[in-house]
């Protein structure tokens, strides 16, 4: 099931859409040593210093607690409209830009979510994606309860499919989206060392197949047992790595022609020789 949100004055046509698009991703040290409330106001001030530099900014997965951190998402749950979704919307209206504020762990009734935010120029909230795929491998299940949509939502990216961290996995998805129109993919995650180079071999992966931008932010540092990887990316639609993260904290940063994908999907149309047919075993 899809959602699809239709931002005003964002749509086919649009000037802002035929030019470059200045994108930045904060890839965050989210290192269990330092506490949450220091790395909020951290990653505040560096939205500040990164906001006149872009037009869109992506953060990771569940920055302020930390991926595998998962009794502290516990313990700082709150509601789509708490204190650090109401901080990311403010910074997004002083500074005029798209701010997807990574994840966050949404309370909602009984509930808990990993879910990501999308803010608008206005600081209005463009979009909100409850993580489909939770990742069962490290319990997170026992924590998240997956959500039921898929989410895509009109950006200066073109039609844009949100995803997290573990969604990469499943190719179907972002085929999906990417029959319903999608032209960008940003995932928020926390990925790690271990398995970093499977996420390198996957990201450009989901960008070739569905011809799209894949704009992907990780976390760094040691939360536990766990080294996280870094390595975020901006992948253009033809899987060229526009710009790479190492593994410690850094601001990765590209320009951004939409066009570019327009003119590969309409020279090389291969989602129109897309064939659903049946399995046999012989």
């Amino acid at each position: 099931m899809f959602t699809v949100c239709r931002i005003p004055g964002i749509c086919a046509g649009n000037t802002l859409k035929s030019m470059g698009v200045k994108v930045t991703v904060l890839q965050i040290d989210c290192s269990t040593a330092e506490s949450v409330p220091k790395r909020v106001e951290r990653v505040l001030g560096l939205i500040d210093q990164q906001a006149p530099e872009c037009e869109f900014m992506l953060l990771p997965e569940l920055w302020n607690v930390g991926a595998f951190d998962l009794e502290a998402s516990r313990a700082h749950a709150q509601p789509i409209d708490g204190a650090l979704p109401t901080a990311l919307a403010r910074k997004a209206r002083e500074h005029g830009i798209w701010l997807h504020g990574g994840s966050f762990c949404e309370k909602a009734g009984a509930d808990l979510h990993n879910t990501s935010v999308l803010f608008n120029p206005e600081g209005e909230l463009a979009a909100y994606y409850r993580k489909v795929h939770v990742f069962t491998y490290a319990r997170e299940q026992d924590t998240m309860t997956p959500g039921k949509n898929y989410v895509m939502v009109e950006t200066p990216l073109g039609l844009t499919g949100l995803a997290t961290c573990y969604d990469a996995r499943f190719p179907e998805m972002f085929r999906a989206m990417r029959i319903a129109g999608a032209q960008a993919f940003v995932i928020p995650s926390g990925w790690p060392i271990p398995r970093i180079g499977q996420w390198d071999a996957l990201l450009p992966a989901r960008a070739v197949e569905n011809q799209a931008w894949v704009i992907a932010c990780n976390q760094t540092g040691v939360q536990g047992r766990h080294q996280l990887g870094g390595s975020s990316v901006i992948i253009d639609p033809l899987g060229n790595v526009l710009a790479h993260g190492g593994e410690t904290e850094t601001v990765l940063g590209a320009e951004i022609d939409i066009q570019i994908g327009k003119d590969w999907r309409a020279e090389f149309p291969a989602i129109d020789d897309l064939v659903d047919s049946p399995v046999i075993t012989v």
